[in-house]
């Protein structure tokens, strides 16, 4: 079992740049044609959340465009950027079906046979932060009281502080409790989070979160108290959760066209 995660992609419309500066559109473009010729092919995508950047009809209509070449299950997460109803609405139709089988929260199981996916809804409507309130996290305690099979849940915000001070200050309110639960459970092999814009990994609750580089711009890294809230034009990436002997490994990718691959002793791979 291979999944794909691609996260922040904050697609915008008419050639608009994110922020002015960023090709959000052009950059998914990419990233798509990367993960389209993987092999083995991935068994589906997660994308964790921040969609498109302003949350309209039209945003959304671009990105099911954009993500039109990848016949894979393709999985979505809302984040702070995008707006519920919106993404419901837009992206009807069969391959997104179980946006419209949800109640108020975006949250929902998927069976992937030897895996199981939970989607978990952070987001605060008009704001950055995060937040797993009791009723959500009722419903996550309740998916894994359910089944103990191997299980990776997906969620836009992280639920650990990770230095960054600005993207901390716009965090996940519940991180505590949910993990609390998540010591109950240990089935629980991965949180995959985004909104970061970086990859960062943190022990939590008894299993591992990480948050997965975007496609377009990174959050610059800086590990100052007082470090400003800016941006940076890193190679973009996406992330690979290989489902392989009782374990989940994680690789991250860079999308783009590299030198080699060379053999260590002669010749070309």
């Amino acid at each position: 079992m291979l999944i794909a995660q691609i996260s922040d992609t904050h697609i915008e419309t008419d050639g608009q740049r994110a922020y002015g500066i960023v090709d959000t559109a052009g950059l998914l473009r990419a990233c798509v044609a990367d993960v389209a010729r993987l092999d083995p092919r991935p068994d589906l995508v997660v994308l964790t959340g921040d969609l498109v950047d302003h949350g309209r009809p039209e945003e959304y209509a671009l990105l099911q465009e954009l993500l039109a070449p990848l016949a894979l299950p393709l999985y979505l997460v809302a984040g702070n950027h995008d707006e519920r109803e919106a993404l419901r609405s837009a992206l009807a139709g069969p391959r997104f079906d179980y946006l419209g089988q949800t109640g108020e929260f975006l949250q929902y199981a998927v069976d992937l046979g030897p895996l199981r996916l939970l989607v978990l809804d952070t987001v605060v409507p008009q704001e950055g932060r995060g937040q797993l309130c009791h009723q959500r996290l009722a419903w996550l305690e309740q998916r894994l009281a359910e089944d103990d099979r191997p299980t990776v849940i997906a969620m836009h915000h992280p639920p650990f502080a990770t230095g960054i001070a600005h993207m901390d200050a716009l965090g996940l309110e519940g991180a505590d409790a949910l993990a609390q639960l998540l010591r109950q459970h240990p089935q629980v092999e991965r949180l995959l989070c985004g909104h970061l814009h970086r990859s960062i990994q943190c022990r939590f609750g008894g299993t591992l979160a990480s948050t997965c580089p975007s496609p377009a711009h990174q959050v610059a890294l800086d590990l100052r108290a007082d470090g400003p809230d800016c941006f940076v034009l890193e190679p973009p990436g996406y992330q690979l959760h290989l489902w392989h002997a009782g374990r989940l490994v994680s690789h991250t990718c860079v999308v783009g066209a590299y030198a080699g691959p060379y053999r260590f002793r002669e010749g070309r791979c």
